[in-house]
């Protein structure tokens, strides 16, 4: 059986959402690098460093979670609770997703702006 529609949407969005919070975690830590040369002990910064690494294993812990999903919607005959549970799951996972790529673009900003 093919995914529904309604479930490929959610996963290409998360795939997309997940790039971009890896792309700008990605950039963020190659600045905490920079910065904690100069500020080796402040604790800010090494907050910071510890959640960009976190957000790193929680993107790719996501998308195994993704894989999962799928894989458990590809038999025919998938009954239709699972495929709702399925995109319940997915919806809620989106939802941490761009709660986490907001915080990423928040921590961004305020690493943009230190000398």
């Amino acid at each position: 059986m093919l995914i529904p529609p309604e479930i490929q949407v959610i996963i290409d969005r998360l795939h997309q959402e997940i790039d971009e919070m890896v792309q700008e975690a990605t950039v963020g830590l190659d600045i905490l690098r920079r910065v904690m040369s100069n500020f080796p002990e402040n604790v800010i910064l090494v907050q910071y460093f510890a959640y960009l690494n976190a957000l790193l294993f929680f993107a790719e812990t996501s998308r195994s979670q993704i894989q999962a999903i799928a894989q458990t919607l590809s038999p025919v005959n998938v009954p239709a609770e699972v495929i709702q549970e399925s995109g319940e799951d997915l919806g809620n996972l989106l939802g941490r997703v761009i709660e986490a790529k907001t915080r990423v673009e928040q921590i961004l900003n305020f690493l943009r702006g230190l000398p």
